[in-house]
């Protein structure tokens, strides 16, 4: 009986006889992104688009007021648009927000005569949002609680003792009135307050970047 000859053992492929848990190479670093650096060019160009926007801000806001004080309509919405939008208005610079004050007789040049309680409001509301304006002018975000503390104060007295100067005033005293004019600056001075807090991290975020655009420029 013929023997067959004994297979010949193949040797093994360099990939079988690497170890199966060998590691496998460390994936290439990537190389960090650069940041980009604003030129002073960009950077004038940026603060004209932003005056620009803020221009146009104010100026839509007193076209949307003199409008609406323009057209009749009843007092409560009257009070709480004149108030609401003299307050946005000077959120764009000082002077849109007096310009907004002013606004506030342009119903006693329109075709209709505005409501009779006007001859009161226009006085008494026109003067204190005048010295909320003039504390808000004053400094930051902080000097806004005294300012709403001003307004709120005032009203609260007159209308508490104000039939006791004059009987006819009664207006002052009408909960419509109160809670209208009350709304109205909470609204104003609430958005002023959010809007100035992040003008503060906007501004010292900037001051950040300038530092940072000044070290990468080569001496």
């Amino acid at each position: 009986m013929t023997e067959l000859p004994e297979p010949t053992p193949t040797p093994p492929t360099a990939a079988s006889a690497a170890p199966v848990d060998a590691p496998a190479p460390a994936a290439a670093a990537r190389p960090a992104r650069r940041r980009r650096v604003r030129t002073p060019a960009e950077r004038r160009h940026r603060g004209q688009f932003l005056h620009f926007l803020r221009i146009f801000g104010g100026v839509m806001t007193l076209f949307a007021l003199a409008y609406y004080m323009w057209t009749p309509g009843e007092w409560p919405n009257e009070l709480l648009v004149w108030v609401l939008l003299t307050i946005l208005a000077d959120e764009f610079g000082g002077w849109f927000g007096y310009a907004g004050l002013l606004l506030g007789g342009l119903g006693y040049f329109s075709p209709e005569p505005p409501p009779a309680q006007w001859l009161v409001i226009l006085p008494l509301i026109g003067g204190v949002l005048f010295a909320a304006l003039l504390i808000k002018h004053s400094g930051g975000p902080f000097v806004l609680p005294f300012a709403a503390l001003l307004y709120a104060g005032v009203l609260f007295v007159v209308g508490r003792y104000g039939l006791k100067v004059d009987p006819q005033l009664n207006l002052p005293a009408n909960e419509t009135f109160q809670r209208t004019a009350l709304l109205a600056m909470g609204v104003g001075l609430g958005f002023s307050f959010v809007r100035q807090l992040i003008g503060i991290i906007a501004r010292a975020v900037a001051r950040r970047q300038a530092r940072m655009d000044a070290a990468s420029v080569p001496a």
